[in-house]
């Protein structure tokens, strides 16, 4: 391939850092440009992991140098299609690559589920990280709590909201978020799973971290961990699951000490209704049994738990993009090895999809590098036959930008807010303080 090319990436979360990542490593001559609707670039790493990871967020330091690199750009707090839309960016670049992730909940469907105290893990999440698209205060007056799901998503909730609020002020927590942690009356949190110990989705790491602090007991109830044919066979072929199952296996047999808090881990219990009639005053499970093949079935032995509030962490689903095709279903933008279908299953041209928007809300942060790998090379084998942007100098995006008024951000401004935030930590004796404020945010940026 001889000819040059200019390549839009709308989301500068790890997927679309990455598929810039691969691109500016191949042989082609392009040159690329991020957006994302956040002042700050990173998605996922800095609004979607919880702020008791410095580990996963290390992974910053990679996607920063990534960013660093000539001909990458970054253009923050600028809305695909409110700003811009799929037309717009098709006059400016030959290629654009969605990489816009996941940050809904996905639905529960069982009775009680839309309860006062009833709330879905992602909207928590965006809370105690910081998004500043959703409200400050959040109500933590719950002193039995019902975690739903047995992912990393569901340990970090449960983790977060059994943790003393002192723990956290080791990392990057918000102002807002620690005061209103530390007004939790929680005592205990409850965890449940439908299926067994080796069918948890969670890594071995997420789950050690449970027990890292001296104020909550980790209690897991031995009645659930039980296993099939089909468990002991996932045991033997997966080294992972081998160590979930062996650390829960030794919780289980343990002592319960006397910390403060608790943290309980249940298996083998099906929620069925959130209970109470304005408020959420329980929650109802069902107890399940294996099958043999991994699969399991009600006994219709129920069991009432007492809890105040009640968080699904059931999964994330994405957003449908304007202008494009949508699988309501799955939550994924209809595509072929990256390439966008159109409603007739035709490839769009010079439209690509990677990340959790391309194959749905699995997996660890890591394995969105294959989707990029895949969408890039795809992309790279349409090059010769893409159209050629009308207007593909650097500076006509800006214009444009520039013309609407929308005060978007740069690679330079998000070094201001990074040092801007290191600065209010370093005053307190912390790493750092997250800003919350998106005009705050904006303005350190643009200043």
């Amino acid at each position: 391939m001889t000819r040059s090319l200019r390549v839009a990436v709308v989301g500068a979360g790890p997927a679309g850092i990455y598929a810039a990542d691969i691109l500016t490593k191949s042989d082609a001559d392009v040159s690329i440009d991020l957006f994302d609707r956040m002042p700050a670039p990173y998605g996922l790493i800095r609004y979607g992991v919880a702020p008791d990871h410095p580990r996963i967020k290390g992974i910053v330091n990679a996607l920063q140098r990534v960013l660093d690199r000539p001909g990458i750009r970054f253009f923050g707090n600028v809305e695909y299609g409110v700003d811009l839309k799929l037309d717009d960016l098709k006059h400016f670049y030959d290629a654009v690559i969605f990489s816009t992730g996941a940050e809904k909940d996905r639905a529960l469907d069982i009775p009680g589920i839309d309860l006062d105290g009833s709330y879905g893990a992602a909207d928590f999440v965006s809370w105690y990280d910081g998004h500043p698209d959703v409200p400050r205060t959040w109500p933590l007056r719950a002193r039995e709590v019902a975690v739903l799901g047995v992912g990393n998503v569901a340990l970090d909730v449960a983790r977060i909201l059994a943790k003393p609020a002192d723990e956290l002020l080791s990392t990057d927590i918000p102002d807002n978020v620690y005061e209103g942690l530390k007004s939790s009356p929680v005592t205990d949190v409850h965890v449940f799973g439908r299926r067994g110990p080796a069918q948890a989705k969670f890594t071995p790491l997420e789950l050690r971290e449970l027990d890292h602090s001296p104020n909550v007991e980790v209690i897991v109830h031995p009645e659930g961990i039980d296993f099939d044919q089909a468990s002991m066979a996932t045991i033997r072929s997966n080294k992972q699951v081998e160590m979930v199952v062996k650390t829960l296996q030794e919780w289980a047999i343990r002592d319960v000490g006397s910390r403060p808090r608790r943290l309980h881990l249940h298996f083998l219990e099906a929620p069925v209704e959130v209970l109470g009639s304005t408020e959420v005053t329980g929650l109802r499970t069902e107890r399940m049994e294996l099958t043999g093949d991994g699969g399991v079935r009600g006994t219709g032995e129920f069991t009432d738990w007492p809890a105040q509030a009640v968080y699904r962490a059931v999964g994330y689903l994405s957003t449908h993009l304007v202008d494009l095709p949508f699988d309501h279903t799955s939550g994924t933008v209809p595509h072929q090895a990256g390439r966008v279908l159109d409603l007739d299953e035709q490839a769009m041209t010079g439209v690509y999809v990677t990340g959790w928007i391309k194959r749905g809300p699995i997996g660890l942060i890591g394995h969105t590098k294959g989707d990029a790998l895949e969408t890039v090379t795809s992309l790279l084998a349409d090059a010769p036959l893409l159209p050629v942007a009308p207007s593909r100098e650097p500076d006509a995006v800006v214009r444009f930008l520039e013309q609407r008024a929308v005060p978007f951000t740069t690679v330079d401004g998000w070094r201001k807010l990074d040092a801007h935030e290191i600065a209010l930590g370093a005053a307190r004796d912390r790493d750092r303080v997250k800003v919350v404020d998106r005009a705050e945010m904006t303005d350190v940026c643009r200043s």
